[in-house]
């Protein structure tokens, strides 16, 4: 009898299909305030919706900005962050403490 095994990361990405769990995943990298951190993980996001390439379809940027935004070093604007959020079902917003 075989066991199947999943790697953590293809574990991840099934669990961030989930719209409630992403926000919950962004919302804690957010909270660690690192700004690379919180890169990795919208990226994280974006490859388990399909990757660059489906999300550049639905956003006014070319899929090369799209790998530079969404790059560890990447430093979105507030507007090119709504728009990556929006086809992902995500949205920002700001709550109390």
């Amino acid at each position: 009898m075989g066991t199947t095994t999943v790697s953590y990361r293809d574990g991840l990405l099934n669990r961030l299909k989930d719209p409630e769990y992403a926000a919950m995943y962004l919302e804690e990298a957010i909270a660690a305030g690192d700004r690379k951190a919180l890169m990795i993980a919208l990226k994280d996001v974006v490859d388990a919706r399909g990757g660059v390439g489906a999300l550049a379809d639905k956003v006014p940027l070319q899929r090369q900005s799209l790998y530079k935004v969404l790059s560890k070093q990447g430093n979105p604007t507030l507007e090119t962050l709504g728009a990556i959020l929006k086809p992902l079902g995500l949205r920002l917003s700001v709550a109390a403490a």
